[in-house]
């Protein structure tokens, strides 16, 4: 009973300190992160290096709970990598009952004394509205990736981007743009339902978190970029269904 008393009251001053302006939002504009029933999702949680040593957790709006990081339950885990200036949030086996809003929150020892540095509204859905079907997949430097996003029918009109978590840098279909990295290539694939993304040229940095997204809706998935074994070149097409390698050595 206290707990809760505690939980309920944190969350009174949430929007009490908002609506004061005490309370310091560094996030992305609401966004709606869509995952099949059953399924399980991780989020990252970007921070500044300066609050590596700050306590941070993850809080929920529908039972007004907060779980801090590194702790770990059946369905739940909040896990801090200060190396990677992030922390990540881990739900499994989805059910409607999780429908809502969440946010990832630094206290951050001074004033204001709380910045929100994400929020999302968590959608369960027999068939997202946009999909991948892993949410890690990897590539090796200098090679390719290609990754295929699916989304539903009514989202064919929606803006349909591949975005970056870290740095919040967008890529829309129809364009290609080259970032300081490697060269992105977004296309809708014949059909519609889906669109491809090809990064070539990979570098090591372009390893993290990235997501699909169509309108509000998005899914995320980890890029791994490894170094590429001496006198060896890779290439790396990752599909939704069909996950390919292929290596050739000189």
């Amino acid at each position: 009973m206290t707990a809760y008393a505690n939980t309920n009251t944190f969350y009174i001053s949430i929007w009490f300190w908002l609506i004061l302006g005490v309370v310091s939002y560094s996030g992305w504009s609401k966004h709606v992160l869509t995952v099949q029933t059953g399924g399980s999702v991780t989020i990252p949680c970007h921070y500044d290096k300066k609050y590596t040593q700050q306590k941070k957790y993850w809080f929920s709006e529908i039972d007004k709970s907060k779980t801090y990081t590194n702790k770990t339950e059946e369905n739940l885990s909040v896990i801090d990598h200060p190396d990677q200036s992030l922390f990540t949030v881990t739900m499994r086996n989805l059910q409607n009952k999780h429908n809502g809003h969440y946010y990832c929150v630094v206290e951050t020892g001074e004033q204001p004394p709380i910045n929100i540095i994400y929020e999302t509204q968590l959608k369960i859905q027999s068939a997202p509205d946009v999909s991948l079907v892993s949410s890690s997949v990897s590539g090796h430097e200098g090679g390719n990736f290609s990754v295929q996003c699916l989304y539903s029918s009514e989202y064919q009109i929606k803006l349909r981007q591949w975005c970056r978590y870290k740095d919040q840098s967008c890529y829309t279909v129809g364009r290609t743009d080259t970032s300081q990295n490697s060269s992105v290539q977004i296309s809708d694939d014949d059909g519609g339902r889906s669109f491809t993304v090809l990064m070539t040229g990979l570098r090591l940095t372009d390893s993290g978190w990235y997501f699909c997204s169509a309108g509000e809706a998005l899914n995320p998935v980890y890029l791994t970029v490894t170094e590429a074994e001496p006198g060896t070149n890779v290439s790396i097409n990752h599909k939704c269904f069909d996950t390919t390698f292929e290596i050739k050595h000189n």
